[in-house]
């Protein structure tokens, strides 16, 4: 079946990897391997996307644990994983205080 072409968007890939890593295990994997590298506590997942040679993914962290809970500071790592869920890269792509957005800037 022929993909739509109204949107202007290229179709994503079903799948970016050959030997069947899913979604869940890729986020499960990034995860586990920012918290070997880095001393911040994972908190979760906030995105997860499927490239050509493997997946993105971005995971929040509580970089500084203040009192109360509410001003805690919080980042974002974009996580580049391979075809078998092997970390490639790592990087931090915002940083803010727990409650903010996280988006545009980081006014008071």
């Amino acid at each position: 079946m022929a993909a739509a072409k109204g949107d202007g968007r290229a179709p994503a890939p079903r799948r970016a990897t050959r030997d069947g890593l899913v979604a869940s295990t890729a986020a499960a994997a990034a995860v586990r391997q920012l918290g070997e590298l880095v001393t911040s506590e994972p908190v979760g997942v906030t995105s997860i996307e499927p490239v050509e040679d493997g997946w993105v993914v971005e995971v929040e962290v509580i970089e500084e644990h203040r009192i109360p809970s509410s001003a805690d500071i919080l980042a974002l790592y974009e996580i580049e994983l391979d075809e078998e869920g092997d970390l490639l890269a790592f990087h931090r792509t915002r940083r803010y205080a727990r409650g903010k957005s996280g988006t545009g800037s980081e006014g008071s």
